[in-house]
């Protein structure tokens, strides 16, 4: 590619959607105006986030993460199980990998484009907040359940995650739906800055709050507005899970060259 050429490339993961840079054997540098205007909906590409590929001595690959504002990310789930796909389909890996990503070290596991698992971080320290349950899964997230979907996730979500209590970092804010079978996740998204598809980190937030106050045993399956995401934990003691991992479908969606 000419300096003013980038080839990228399109995943999802259950509607989260990425644009993935192979920064692997050639070093590729973006301006944080460059990442925001790649992800933007109207005049780039378009996503939710902006990942590139890097080598990494001692890992199979590095996991460089932005959010859609071209702002330095936090773990990503889903975007953690879009870059093992991608890696898979550059040849960088067959089946399990070790990659570096924003929050450390993660083990993973490629089956196929339609179930790939990510272990995450162990969560030691679960808060009760004023509206819900607190909890870090590489990325903060605020939990609130609530009896139906007749939620404005857009208005509410941003409400909370700018407030007084969240001014330091900010949060990201999931609702859940809980009733009887039914376990629905809506997440307002840090960084985003709006209502994503679906959210990895805290759908994982989100089971294992769903364990803490209702007992519900792992695995637990979620639905998201752009699918199904599974999680599987062990409860080792109290507020302190291990063995955790997300898993999900991933669909590379297209390729192409955008001029900067």
């Amino acid at each position: 590619m000419t300096d003013n050429k980038i080839e990228f490339f399109k995943y999802h993961g259950t509607g989260n959607d990425f644009i993935l840079i192979n920064s692997f054997e050639k070093e590729i540098i973006l301006t944080k105006e460059d990442i925001s205007l790649l992800c933007h909906r109207r005049f780039g590409v378009g996503a939710d986030g902006l990942i590139f590929l890097r080598k990494k001595d001692g890992y199979d690959f590095e996991m460089d993460f932005y959010n859609s504002d071209g702002n330095k990310g936090s773990m990503c789930g889903n975007g953690g199980r879009c870059i093992v796909a991608f890696a898979k389909d550059l040849g960088i890996i067959r089946s399990e990998t070790f990659f570096l990503a924003p929050d450390g070290a993660h083990n993973a596991i490629y089956y196929s484009h339609d179930k790939i698992k990510l272990q995450l971080k162990n969560v030691n320290n679960i808060e009760k907040h004023p509206l819900g349950l607190y909890l870090n899964t590489g990325s903060p997230h605020l939990v609130i359940y609530k009896k139906n979907n007749d939620i404005d996730v857009y208005s509410e979500g941003r409400k909370i995650r700018y407030s007084d209590y969240y001014r330091n970092e900010g949060t990201n804010v999931n609702f859940v739906v809980y009733n009887d079978n039914i376990k629905e996740i809506y997440t307002y998204e840090r960084g985003v800055e709006a209502q994503t598809y679906s959210c990895g980190t805290g759908t994982v937030a989100s089971a294992i709050s769903l364990n803490k106050t209702d007992g519900i045993r792992s695995p637990i399956r979620l639905k998201t507005l752009g699918g199904d995401l599974i999680v599987y934990f062990n409860n080792i003691g109290k507020d302190i899970y291990s063995d955790i991992w997300l898993e999900g479908h991933v669909e590379k969606v297209f390729e192409g060259i955008y001029n900067l």
